[in-house]
C-alpha cells in the first residue's frame, strides 16, 4: 500500500526566499557575496553536460569518466573490481583510460557491482 507522502512547496522559479538579521554595516558585504554565488538575471546558473565534459574532461568519453568516477564513489580499487566482476584489472585500466570499450555485456556486470545504471557506461 502506498502512502502519502508531504513535499515542499516550492515557487515556480526553485528559488528559496531567505529572511534574516544582520547588522547594518554588513549589508553591502552579503549583497555582494550573494552576487557571486547566485547567476544574475537572465544568466544560466547550470551548462549543458556536453559542455560541462568538453571543459573538464577534454579528449575522455563520458564512458570512462563516469566508470572512474562510479568507482571512485564505491571507494573501490580497479583490483577489487575486477575481483567482483570477473573482468581482468588490465582491462578495466584501458576502458578508464579510453583504449578499450566498455561493451554492453562488460557494462553491466560493471553496473552491478557499483550500484548504478550500466547505460552511464554506454
Amino acid at each position: 500500500m502506498l502512502a502519502r507522502t508531504k513535499k515542499r512547496h516550492t515557487n515556480p522559479e526553485g528559488l528559496v526566499p531567505l529572511k534574516f538579521l544582520v547588522h547594518p554595516v554588513n549589508v553591502e558585504r552579503i549583497k555582494r557575496f550573494v552576487e557571486t554565488i547566485e547567476p544574475a538575471e537572465g544568466e544560466e546558473g547550470s551548462i549543458p553536460a556536453e559542455e560541462f565534459f568538453d571543459k573538464y574532461f577534454t579528449g575522455e568519453s563520458k564512458a570512462q569518466v563516469a566508470l572512474r568516477g562510479a568507482r571512485g564513489r564505491e571507494d573501490m580499487t580497479q583490483a577489487q573490481l575486477s575481483k567482483m566482476t570477473g573482468i581482468p584489472q588490465r582491462h578495466i585500466s584501458e576502458m578508464e583510460n579510453g583504449k578499450r570499450p566498455i561493451g554492453k555485456e562488460n557494462a553491466k556486470k560493471l553496473a552491478k557491482a557499483l550500484n548504478c545504471d550500466y547505460r552511464r557506461f554506454l
